[in-house]
This record gives C-alpha cells, structure tokens and sequence, in this order.
C-alpha cells in the first residue's frame, strides 16, 4: 500500500473544532444497554447520534466547516450535494449563520429528508439518480453564483467536526477498547478514528459498510477501491457512496483496524432490535455497527467495552412499516403459511385452532381460490403469523404436517 499523505489534524485541532460548533451540537446521549449486552457477551454501549440535532451526525461537521468560513470572509452563499443527512446538517447550520444554503439532492432522495432542508430554509433542486449527478451540478452552481460548496466528507474542517463525536464517546467511555462506525464517504470514522487513536492508540476502530456499496472491502489489505455494481440498492442509502474521499482514505489507512459488510437483511434485523431494546429510530445507514455486531462479524472479547455509533435516524417513514416485517421475518418472528384444505366449513377454523395451540397470533388471513396450483374443492389459506424464533415456525410446520395438511412458509 502507498505511504499515506501527512494528516492535517491533530488533537489540539479537533479540540478547537469541538470548541467553535458549541451549543449548536448536542453531546449526545451515550449508555450500556445492559439486554444486549447480555445477549451479545460484551459491554454495549450505544453512541445516539440519531437524537442529534436534524437527526445525524452530520451537523457537526458542516456547523464546523460554517464556523470557520465565517472566521474570514463571509460566503454569498453555500451550496452541497447530498441524499439528506448532510443536507440537513448545512441547512441548519447556515440558517443559524444567516447565509443563504442551497442543496441538491438526487431524485431519489427520500421525502422526508427533502422536506425537513426546506423547514430549515435551504432552497431545494433535485437532479438525477445518483449522488455523483447531484454532486456535479452543485459545483456547475457554485461556480456560477460564486457559493462555497460544502463537501460532505472530504475537507479537513468537515472530518474536525465529526471528531466532536469521538472525543464525546472517550469521555463517557474512558474505559472503550472498540469502536463500531458506520462507514460510507468515510468522514465520520476519520474524524472519530483520529479522536480516539490520538489518544488511545490501543482502541479498535471498525468501520462497516453495506454489502450493496463496499468500496472500502479490501482497501486496508491491498488499497483497493472496489467499484461499485450500477443500480445497487440498500436500505442503507445514508452510506451509499461510490466515490470515497482522498483525505478520508489517508486517515483510515492509517488508523482504521478493520473494515466489515452486512447485508440489508442484518440491516433490517437491526433498525427492530435498536426500536425494542432503545425506542429509538435508526436509519439503515444509521444501524449498520449494531447489525455487524448481531451477525458476529467483529471478533469481541469477553472484556471488551464496546461502543457503537448510531449514526443517524431520519429513515423514510415509509420504509419504517417494511423494514420493521422485514426484520421481523429475517430473524424469524414473522412468516407467511400457505396451507391448502378443504373447501368446506369448519377448516379454516381447524387450521386456525393449531395456530393458536402454539401460541402464535395471526396478523392477516387470505383465501385463494379457482388458481391453478389449487385444485377444484381446495382452498389454499395464506397466514400472516407472529412467532418467536425460527424454531417455532418450524414446530408449526411439523404440526400441520403431522395433521395431513400440506403447508410451506412463503417466506423462507
């Protein structure tokens, strides 16, 4: 791997940054959730910066990057390209500055992220699918309304802000051995990576990606970027970016001990288990470190203190109700049971009756009828059914089988 570049951080700076953003950034919430930590076999802490101000980290970094653009001149304006969180972040913090903010966002943002920058006062303008698209046209605009363009991750002010967070998470865990971060551009794990290595070089930094949009995979073994499948999707959209920074790449090098994926299913188990055990909200991107954790993709030890950074929580509210059943369904509470009976009174009755002796409740019930894999005098019952675990979908399984009733579960 090439040497990296000099970093032009040290912790005077990110304790000057801390210092400039103040009041305009919450310290956020950070404790044990002694359940999981149970569950898990470590000491768990959660690091919430999805109770931040605008719902993310991110207003750290662009309040920074505001403050110290005010040190000297002040911009006409500014302007950043983003899928919401970093939008988010500037709009408020150029509202609080009094300089008009600008973003662009591509059209597949979603709605509730467009609709909180334009509460904050940013003007608004959506173009293309991607990020990349919208990145270049906030330039083309920057250039012709002389505006500052805010980049969301690399720019050493930017990553100064987000350090704020991991000075935070040290105080209120002296005793942390490993850091679990969400990881897309890279900005947050630079800016939390320098504020615990420069203290306690012995402290684990793990970055984790989603497996949908991995460029960093193999880039601490053989200093890789991975390109990035076209059209990739995940409910992670907070982290899906293609284009990892040049100075955010340099920090990680060198003080990022470990990059790891998880899969939009472990994401989805994840935004759940984060609502049950904190009734909190994450975002995909947000709930990332926790979804490796509960996979066993990071090797802990016993003694381990364990902090995980809840990066965000401005997840559509539409996507709230999917992921929920997709988590539920992934981790085996939720299955959907096709069983085929006679078409005749009292079976559905009967089949309900041995779903209620197992103690699973059922959520919605559906009949099929005159389809072709039904034959004529059947009826093939759909089941909407809670459950505990995979085993007591199993169980349920046995059972209609050992009554003659033939049943398979859609969702598996």
């Amino acid at each position: 791997m090439v040497a990296p570049d000099p970093i032009a951080l040290d912790l005077k700076a990110l304790q000057s940054a801390r210092a400039r953003i103040g009041t305009a950034v919450l310290h956020t919430a950070q404790w044990t959730n002694d359940p999981l930590s149970q569950d898990l076999g470590f000491a768990l802490q959660f690091k919430l910066e999805n109770l931040q101000r605008t719902g993310s980290f991110k207003i750290r970094g662009a309040t920074h990057k505001l403050a110290r653009l005010l040190e000297s001149d002040r911009p006409q304006g500014v302007i950043a390209a983003s899928a919401g969180n970093h939008a988010q972040g500037v709009a408020r913090a150029a509202a609080l500055a009094g300089v008009p903010a600008t973003v662009v966002m591509p059209t597949s943002a979603p709605l509730t992220k467009i609709e909180a920058c334009r509460r904050l006062g940013a003007t608004i303008e959506l173009e293309g699918d991607t990020l990349e698209v919208a990145a270049r046209r906030a330039r083309e605009l920057a250039a012709a309304h002389d505006w500052v363009f805010l980049h969301p991750y690399d720019d050493w002010d930017v990553i100064a802000g987000q350090g704020s967070c991991g000075l935070e998470m040290l105080e209120d865990a002296p005793d942390m051995t490993v850091a679990v971060v969400p990881l897309g551009g890279g900005g947050l794990i630079s800016g939390i990576a320098l504020a615990l290595k420069l203290q306690r070089p012995d402290i684990r930094i793990i970055g984790v990606q989603t497996e949908a949009v991995a460029p960093y995979r193999r880039y601490l073994t053989d200093g890789v970027l991975e390109p990035v499948p076209a059209g990739a999707f995940t409910i992670a959209d907070g982290i899906k970016v293609k284009q990892p920074g040049a100075l955010t790449r340099q920090v990680i090098a060198r003080y990022v001990d470990e990059i790891v994926t998880v899969d939009d299913n472990a994401i989805a188990e994840a935004v759940v288990t984060l609502l049950e055990r904190t009734r909190t909200i994450g975002e995909g991107a947000g709930v990332v470190g926790l979804a490796a954790l509960m996979q066993g993709k990071i090797a802990i030890r016993p003694d381990d203190t364990v902090v995980c950074v809840i990066s965000g929580g401005n997840i559509d509210m539409s996507l709230v109700g999917r992921s929920i059943d997709y988590g539920l369904a992934s981790s085996g509470r939720l299955m959907s049971v096709a069983v085929t009976v006679s078409d005749t009174p009292g079976h559905l009755m009967r089949v309900i009756r041995e779903v209620a002796a197992l103690g699973m409740n059922i959520r919605h019930v559906e009949h099929r009828r005159g389809e072709l894999h039904v034959a004529v005098g059947m009826t093939e019952v759909i089941l909407e059914i809670e459950t505990r675990d995979a085993v007591h979908q199993q169980e349920l399984l046995q059972h209609f089988a050992a009554q003659g009733l033939a049943a398979r579960n859609m969702l598996r």
